[in-house]
C-alpha cells in the first residue's frame, strides 16, 4: 500500500522538489502552504506522515502550532520538521511539541528520504509485531503494540512513534542499561544524543503528569538510561 506524505511549507519551489523526489522513491505526496489549509485537509484525512516547516508565511511559528494540533488529533504519526532554522532552541521546541524528528533544510535529498523511510519503517515493525500478538507488560507499564498505546497504572499515556519505540526498547530488558546509540538504533532514527536525552525528559514529564512519583526510566550517568522494574 502507498504511503501518504503530507508536506507543508510555504515557499513553493522547495515543496515541489520535495514532492517530486519523494513521488519518484513511490510516494503519494500532498502540498500545503499554509497552516489552515493543511489542518483543513487533516480532519477530512489523516497522511501517514507529515513534514512541515516551522515558519508558514505570516505565521512565524505556524508549523509548531500545526504539529500541536496535529498531535492531539493523531498521537502516533510520524511527524518530522524540516526547516531553515537549525538553532537548539528550535530542535529542543519542535521535539517537546511531539515531532519524531527535525531537519533543516540543506539536508540532500536522498538523507532526507531515508529519514522519511525511517519513520514509516518503524510504524511497520510495530504493527508487525501486533499481529504476532505481542503486548509488553511491565509491573504498572503496559504497551499495547496493536494501537500503539501505552499506560501507566491504567492511565493513558500519549506517546509519539518515536518516545513509544524508547520505551518498548528500555521496558523490554529492565535493568539493563541502553546507550543513547542503542536507543536510537532500536528507535530506527538517526538522532544526536542532545535529541536522545529531549525525548526521554518528554517521556518522563508525561508519565510524570499522571503519576508525579514516576521514576521508572533512570539514568546511567555516562552510559544512557534504564528501565527499573
Amino acid at each position: 500500500m502507498t504511503a501518504t506524505i503530507a508536506i507543508v511549507e510555504d515557499e513553493r519551489a522547495i515543496a515541489e522538489n520535495y514532492r517530486d523526489a519523494l513521488r519518484r522513491t513511490g510516494y503519494a505526496v500532498n502540498l500545503y502552504s499554509a497552516r489552515a489549509e493543511a489542518i483543513e485537509a487533516f480532519r477530512q484525512r489523516l497522511p501517514d506522515l507529515a513534514v512541515i516547516d516551522v515558519g508558514l508565511g505570516p505565521e512565524i511559528e505556524g508549523g509548531f502550532e500545526l504539529c500541536r494540533e496535529l498531535r492531539a488529533m493523531a498521537p502516533t504519526l510520524p511527524i518530522l520538521f524540516l526547516t531553515a532554522r537549525d538553532s537548539e532552541l528550535d530542535i529542543i521546541s519542535g521535539l517537546r511539541l511531539g515531532a519524531d524528528d527535525y531537519l533543516t533544510k540543506d539536508i540532500s535529498l536522498p538523507h532526507m528520504q531515508a529519514r522519511i523511510s525511517a519513520l514509516l519503517r518503524r510504524v511497520s515493525v510495530l504493527r508487525d509485531q501486533a499481529d504476532e500478538g505481542e503486548q509488553l507488560n511491565q509491573g504498572d507499564l503496559s504497551l499495547d503494540i496493536s494501537r500503539l498505546q501505552c499506560h501507566w497504572k491504567g492511565e493513558t499515556i500519549d506517546l509519539t512513534v518515536t518516545e513509544f519505540w524508547i520505551i518498548h526498547a528500555l521496558a523490554r530488558r529492565p535493568g539493563h542499561v541502553k546507550t543513547r546509540g542503542q536507543l536510537m538504533e532500536a528507535a530506527r532514527v538517526v538522532l544526536d544524543d542532545n535529541t536522545i536525552t529531549s525525548h526521554v525528559k518528554r517521556i518522563r514529564r508525561k508519565f510524570q503528569a499522571v503519576d508525579p512519583a514516576f521514576d521508572a526510566i533512570a539514568t546511567a550517568y555516562g552510559m544512557g538510561y534504564r528501565w527499573q522494574p
